[in-house]
């Protein structure tokens, strides 16, 4: 596969089997082993596809770090899915934005949130079924609260 071309799927498929099989420190550590099965991607396609697998460097025991999808993000859909079935409403005031959820679903829906890593949010505080998200910018709440109610009326809508 030329340039990233070929089935997505298959392609992140294979890079989830390697961090299951190897420890990983680079991306073009993550290239040589994917050229190794006639993979060839791009750099920009490599990291969109980390990122869209959720993973991340954490050190290992002799301090080196390598990529590893952490076990309480692999559970978890994508904010896409979880948005339409759990949420509820948001409105917020100045720097906050309130989210509700239903029960048992703010977890979940704050931590798609913070693995989107959307620049206009510093954090987000969870409980049961209300997310506290910390806007950087008050300006930014609109924009924020928009896209939050696009993403939840998504359901059925996605076309990949």
């Amino acid at each position: 596969m030329k340039g990233g071309s070929g089935p997505k799927q298959a392609r992140q498929a294979a890079i989830l089997e390697i961090i299951r099989r190897h420890r990983v420190g680079s991306q073009e550590v993550m290239r040589e082993f994917l050229l190794q099965r006639d993979i060839d991607v791009t750099q920009a396609t490599l990291s969109r596809d980390i990122r869209e697998l959720r993973l991340v460097k954490i050190p290992g025991a002799d301090g080196q770090p390598y990529y590893t999808l952490p076990d309480e993000w692999e559970n978890t859909p994508p904010l896409e899915t979880l948005l339409p079935t759990l949420f509820l409403s948001c409105e917020g005031v100045g720097h906050f934005l309130v989210v509700r959820t239903m029960t048992g679903g703010a977890q979940a829906v704050a931590l798609g949130i913070d693995w989107e890593g959307w620049p206009e949010v510093l954090g987000t505080l969870a409980g049961h079924d209300t997310i506290l998200l910390i806007l950087r910018d008050q300006a930014q709440l609109p924009r924020v609260q928009a896209r939050i109610e696009s993403i939840a009326r998504w359901e059925g809508q996605r076309g990949t």
